[in-house]
């Protein structure tokens, strides 16, 4: 059995969190997007560079014509109690693949950095029950009174002052106000109709995800993507690699998020991603596939599938492929700083007491050997120092997160004018990396996660899980 649906970038977690380097100036960008289009979006930046004086922020294409007509750019405001925090919005007028060009004013000069972000209506605004009984019975007023200005109008207006109206005077006069009244009631009618036309117009344009449905079988696992049909232009078949793939795949076991597997599908087809499987616990899996569009538009595919004691006897996982087997969720009643990997490993997470959710953090973890000490082989996972994902554990959230944050890294390098991120997918590495890695996150609301990590050493992929409980803010 699969069930299939899809969201934009994450699932339930909108907000861009962004750990960026705009020249010589460190900044921590959160960008909230707005749930319609036009609509607004709200930015904060906390920099830990000294010496900045201003920001600007511009919305404009991420590639294409669109990216290089920048609109007049918005001036950020500077906290007066932290001099180091700046807050602002800019108005996103298009939906589909924009960014946010931030512009950095400090002591060592100007500095650029764009930060990617999908813009889509998400749903319509619906107007509270209150209000609209309010404007209702505002309409029958208006409507009523000009129906009553127009009948006195066309009589009384021409008595002399002091003369009362005749009664063949008072029934023209109804029959006006009548005639008026049927008049600014169709004038309402077409208006109502108008209005409705153009919302059906704004709910055609609503933000309709790829559908995903897998099928597992001889061991093989095939993804079959088709487009519902949101926009016209959008395709299954026009994906660009990200961290050297075309899908990165997390397959969750449910409901207690004990086994997780972490693939990467090759795409064999025109919409269609198949996988020679591992060895696979069995059970209900939800399926996250994270996919990048040539234009930089990230989407998370998701699906569901059960995998029968039948199927569990694959192949040995190789490459970038990862997994973990965690204690169940419902065993897990605190936060959990440790987990103790299968060679004799350890990771730790350096985390606080308690989580709010919806303030952005750095959530920091480290890999330890046998012995405690930092591993003196350590090597970049897939371009990077780590990976994560950020799952709620009744599936309403799942973000896959990297050290620079929750955007798309092939979206960020198409954002630079060099066409080059901070990624180093050409092979090469630093002669000595950190055995520690951070990722810029928020928890977009108050319940239980699981947080699962990748680091990597020699030819190992670790993977850590951690709970986190949140607090409401």
């Amino acid at each position: 059995m699969a069930g299939a649906s899809a969201a934009f970038g994450h699932v339930g977690s909108p907000d861009v969190y962004f750990d960026a380097q705009a020249g010589p100036y460190s900044l921590f960008v959160t960008v909230q997007p707005p749930p319609v289009i036009p609509g607004v979006a709200q930015i904060q930046i906390r920099t830990t560079s000294p010496g900045v004086h201003a920001m600007n922020a511009t919305p404009l294409g991420l590639t294409g014509e669109a990216a290089r007509h920048a609109p007049v750019a918005d001036a950020l405001r500077q906290s007066k109690q932290d001099p180091q925090y700046f807050t602002g919005a800019v108005w996103l007028m298009a939906a589909g693949s924009m960014q946010v060009r931030v512009v950095v004013d400090g002591d060592k000069g100007p500095a650029t950095v764009s930060v990617p972000l999908p813009a889509i209506a998400q749903r319509t605004l619906t107007m509270p029950t209150g209000l609209g009984f309010f404007l209702f019975a505002i309409l029958c007023v208006l409507v009523v009174g000009l129906a009553g200005i127009i009948g006195a109008a066309a009589t009384e207006a021409e008595l002399a002052p002091g003369v009362a109206p005749t009664r063949q005077a008072r029934v023209r006069q109804l029959m006006v106000v009548g005639g008026a009244l049927a008049v600014l009631i169709f004038i309402t009618w077409l208006g109502n109709s108008w209005w409705t036309a153009e919302a059906a117009t704004y709910q055609a344009n609503i933000y309709k995800p790829l559908q995903m449905t897998p099928s597992l079988s001889g061991g093989v696992l095939r993804l079959k993507v088709t487009d519902p049909g949101w926009l016209p232009f959008r395709k299954s078949d026009d994906f660009v690699p990200d961290h050297g793939h075309l899908m990165h795949l997390y397959l969750i076991r449910q409901p207690e998020l004990d086994r997780v597997y972490h693939l990467h599908p090759d795409m064999t087809g025109a919409g269609v991603f198949e996988l020679q499987m591992p060895s696979i616990a069995p059970g209900r899996y939800k399926l996250y596939a994270d996919v990048v569009h040539e234009d930089g538009f990230p989407e998370t595919l998701t699906a569901s599938m059960n995998v029968p004691e039948s199927s569990v006897t694959g192949r040995a996982l190789d490459g970038d492929d990862a997994a973990v087997s965690a204690t169940p969720a419902s065993e897990v009643h605190a936060n959990t700083t440790e987990f103790l990997l299968p060679d004799g490993y350890k990771m730790r997470f350096d985390a606080p007491a308690a989580w709010v959710a919806k303030r952005a953090e750095l959530f920091r973890f480290e890999l330890l050997d046998p012995a405690g000490h930092a591993p003196q082989d350590m090597r970049l996972y897939m371009g990077m120092l780590g990976h994560a994902a950020f799952v709620k554990t009744d599936g309403t959230v799942f973000a896959h997160i990297h050290p620079n944050g929750s955007v798309a890294m092939a979206a960020f390098m198409m954002s630079r004018p060099d066409g080059m991120g901070s990624m180093n997918m050409d092979g090469t590495e630093p002669a000595a990396l950190p055995n520690a890695v951070s990722f810029p996150y928020g928890f977009p609301s108050a319940g239980h996660y699981r947080i699962f990590v990748q680091m990597k050493h020699g030819d190992t992929v670790e993977t850590g899980a951690f709970d986190a409980f949140v607090g409401r803010s």
